[in-house]
């Protein structure tokens, strides 16, 4: 038989579980009134190459080359800045003020021109020399089945970063994820028949140049450097004919982790917008336990 409850009135519950009556308030509610630690200036040692605030979700609009052209995304933001060591620290309220000031004109539409004027904007707002900010989010690309031509959605991880600095200007860099199929040479070579695949991720971080301002979506760039160098590309929809295409492309196209590293280096490097880049690729091996990785970095 379940036990009837006397409840007591909500306040005497909050007292039973350890809340206090509110005590005697002495300091000043005012702002112009309020001690302000964080503006303190003395010598505090050392000058801190990076503060703020990160892990910050929110809502974004992305403009892209391929379709949905544009589209609504949840970002997750990163923002800093240095501060000097006479400085005691910075003002996190003024990053967000930021942020909420873009979203209510007319929403945080992802571009780099945008992301300049950010960053530049947010230095005066903290009354520092420099800024930063780092934008990572999905971004999602429609994909056809190579025969059916039904059409789904694929995503990628998508990063980018930009600093400014009173006396270098901008610098802009960006990083993108994205899953493809490779399939073994080494087993296609030994086996009577058959050969093994594995899913590879490849992660691409590219610096730009400084004359560089979306003249081509970089996004579309670097994802077709990683999907048309693989095996074969990953598919949202694939109905039996799509499927027999992929298969034998991938056996067609065998790559090992050395050979999509050095073949996306190659497409990187001749994007001019590019120079700087790091590629890196993943595969989670279905024979293995482990997963086979490589690694190469190039700068014009």
């Amino acid at each position: 038989m379940t036990r009837k409850i006397n409840l007591p009135p909500k306040k005497e519950r909050h007292l039973l579980f350890g809340s206090v009556e509110p005590g005697e308030k002495l300091k000043p509610t005012e702002k112009d009134q309020m001690p302000d630690l964080q503006n303190s200036k003395k010598d505090f040692l050392f000058t801190i190459d990076s503060v703020g605030i990160s892990n910050v979700k929110h809502p974004i609009i992305i403009e892209s080359d391929l379709n949905p052209t544009q589209q609504t995304t949840i970002a997750t933001f990163k923002m800093t800045s240095k501060i000097s060591h006479d400085s005691k620290g910075t003002n996190m309220s003024r990053f967000t003020e930021q942020l909420e000031q873009y979203r209510q004109n007319g929403g945080f539409v992802l571009s780099i021109k945008n992301l300049y004027d950010f960053t530049k904007e947010l230095a005066e707002r903290l009354k520092q020399k420099d800024a930063s900010i780092e934008v990572t989010f999905p971004w999602f690309y429609e994909r056809k089945g190579p025969s059916s031509g039904l059409v789904g959605l694929n995503h990628a991880e998508a990063t980018i970063a930009v600093t400014y600095d009173e006396a270098v200007g901008y610098t802009t860099t960006a990083s993108l994820t994205c899953a493809v199929t490779t399939l073994c040479p080494c087993s296609k070579e030994i086996s009577e028949y058959s050969a093994h695949n594995q899913r590879g991720y490849i992660t691409m971080d590219v610096e730009f140049t400084e004359d560089y301002h979306e003249e081509l979506d970089w996004k579309a760039a670097l994802l077709e450097a990683a999907e048309t160098n693989a095996s074969a590309m990953i598919h949202p929809v694939l109905k039996r004919p799509d499927e027999k295409m992929v298969t034998e492309t991938a056996y067609e196209n065998p790559r090992f982790v050395e050979d999509m590293v050095r073949l996306v280096a190659a497409d990187l490097y001749e994007l001019s917008f590019i120079q700087a880049f790091t590629v890196h690729c993943r595969n989670e091996e279905s024979i293995h336990l482990h997963d086979a990785i490589a690694s190469l970095s190039y700068r014009k």
